[in-house]
């Protein structure tokens, strides 16, 4: 007797977004390191750190800009640190780490072309190492609706159908 594997043959397309989380490093810039005492932007002094620092040590790398202490930033600020980090790197976000990382992994579902997807049978895959929040689940639901010919969620064995073209 042969086993013949049904979910193989049946043409379903995993699509598991784990995949598109940033495999960068991302490197946070606490902007309270360049505050008097790390509350108070003084501007004479707020220029000053920010010509002291090693801007180049951020080479290449994905930068997250964020303040983790209560003071108040003119907006200014954060476009001023901005014009140091251009030369060294484009990938500049303002957030900690996480909300970055995330913000980079929505932005990459966005970049999904969904040609390969169009009239196909579409599993977006449930169970993971990452967590994955519901924001990620609708903006992949969104991109691939109008092309799709059924949504589905879960594994290729064990589906629950989200979405199916009439």
């Amino acid at each position: 007797m042969e086993l013949i594997n049904k979910v193989a043959e049946s043409g379903i397309i995993t699509l598991d977004l784990e995949n598109y989380f940033p495999t960068n490093d991302i490197i946070e810039i606490d902007i309270k390191d360049f505050l008097f005492r790390g509350l108070i932007l003084k501007e004479k002094e707020f220029r000053e750190a920010l010509k002291q620092q090693n801007w180049a040590s951020y080479q290449d790398k994905t930068v997250a800009l964020f303040c983790s202490s209560d003071a108040i930033l003119p907006q200014w600020s954060v476009m001023l640190m901005t014009t140091y980090l251009l030369p060294y790197t484009n990938q500049i976000y303002f957030g900690n780490q996480q909300a970055v990382a995330y913000k980079i992994f929505l932005k990459n579902i966005e970049q999904i072309q969904v040609d390969t997807f169009t009239d196909a049978r579409v599993v977006i895959k449930g169970c993971g190492t990452k967590i994955v929040n519901s924001d990620a689940y609708m903006a992949i639901t969104q991109k691939l609706q109008p092309v799709v010919k059924s949504l589905m969620f879960g594994e290729p064995c064990s589906t629950v159908p989200v979405y199916k073209r009439k």
